[in-house]
């Protein structure tokens, strides 16, 4: 057992006669492992990726919300009539009256 350690730490694995069948295992684990953290990496990218336009769909949906608050602000009665009184034109006294129109045949 000792003197397979050694074997091992002095890499004699590496260069004996039955060595090819270790070199392919070798290379094959280096090509699994090379795979695996260019998945990882992959994975990483996206997850950034997704964290990113969760921020910036949580942007626009805030604009948008600010955007909509200061159009019903805008669209209130007593601001049109405050708009309009600064440019001279007052809400009429006389209540509008409905017209119908009838179709002759």
């Amino acid at each position: 057992m000792k003197t397979n350690i050694y074997k091992i730490l002095k890499g004699t694995f590496l260069v004996s006669d039955d060595s090819f069948k270790n070199w392919r295992f070798i290379i094959f684990i280096s090509a699994l492992a090379i795979v695996m953290i260019a998945s990882s990496h992959s994975a990483d990218k996206k997850v950034y990726e997704i964290a990113r336009l969760k921020n910036e769909a949580s942007e626009m949906r805030s604009a948008f919300i600010d955007g909509r608050s200061r159009l019903m602000k805008l669209k209130m009665e007593s601001n049109v009539m405050g708009v309009m009184q600064e440019k001279g034109i007052e809400p009429s006294a006389i209540p509008p009256k409905k017209i119908k129109v009838i179709s002759q045949k």
